[in-house]
């Protein structure tokens, strides 16, 4: 009798643990961070002035190198990689330098493995990525801001 009110008392629990209103509170943090990133991606673009676009484009290796959990594999004129994260919530960085104009447009870009399960779902390791993704890509422009004249 004791094991059946033990295990009513758990399965109660674990019945709480996933009520609707949890689910629709976890769906909805969810989404917000989704808006979040989707922001965060648009607000990872500046763009530079001939005269110190090399600059800003040397910065932005620097700033990929300081956040990404994986080595810079390639650094060029045109873009910045790192390697493909190994294990599961490692978040890798990529950025490219285009011509615009005079001048140019740099973007950061970032990944992070076990972000996503299959069809687009929350992964195991999503909230650790996602904080990670949205400190670096909300703090990019700033740090050049920061560390290159005019920009």
């Amino acid at each position: 009798m004791k094991k059946i009110a033990a295990f009513a008392l758990v399965a109660l629990v674990l019945t709480g643990c996933s009520s609707p209103e949890k689910q629709a509170e976890q769906a909805q943090e969810f989404l917000h961070n989704e808006t979040s990133l989707v922001a965060a991606q648009r607000n990872a673009v500046v763009g530079c002035e001939p005269a110190n676009c090399d600059a800003a484009w040397a910065l932005t290796k620097r700033y990929i190198e300081q956040h990404s959990d994986t080595p810079v594999t390639r650094a060029d004129a045109v873009a910045i990689d790192t390697d493909v994260p190994s294990g599961s919530g490692k978040a890798a960085f990529s950025a490219t330098r285009a011509a615009k104009g005079a001048g140019g447009t740099l973007t950061l870009f970032a990944q992070c493995r076990g972000m996503y399960g299959s069809d687009n779902a929350k992964g195991s390791d999503y909230d650790k990525c996602a904080e990670k993704i949205l400190k670096t890509q909300n703090g990019y422009v700033a740090f050049l801001r920061a560390h290159a004249s005019g920009q």
